[in-house]
């Protein structure tokens, strides 16, 4: 047997389990340039840009200006606008398919 080589009858794990979250396992590439920033925009800054007027009783702390921002609130975030019952935005009007890459992005970090 050389050196590194498995033992006879030794079983070899070909395919390791992979790292991470489910979710993330043939997930869709998400990023903050190519789907964060509009989903935010879109969907977000009409209550929680620090610069919006009537922020539609938002909490002042809940501030999403930066991708750091949402970062610091991901783990709420997704808590609250994905999952089967998501609660934000609370006027809705975001696609199944809009919701699942904002909990990939969120989950898997993109």
């Amino acid at each position: 047997v050389a050196c590194g080589d498995p033992e006879p009858n030794e079983p070899v794990d070909a395919d390791p389990e992979p790292e991470g979250p489910a979710i993330c396992v043939d997930a869709p590439v998400v990023t903050w340039d190519n789907f964060g920033a509009g989903f935010v925009t879109q969907h977000c800054d009409a209550c929680h840009l620090s610069t919006t007027f009537d922020r539609n009783d938002a909490p002042d702390t809940v501030v999403f200006d930066t991708e750091e921002d949402v970062w610091q609130w991901a783990d709420r975030i997704l808590v609250r606008a994905t999952g089967e019952e998501p609660t934000m935005p609370p006027q809705g009007g975001v696609s199944e398919d809009d919701r699942y890459l904002l909990e990939v992005w969120l989950t898997c970090g993109g």
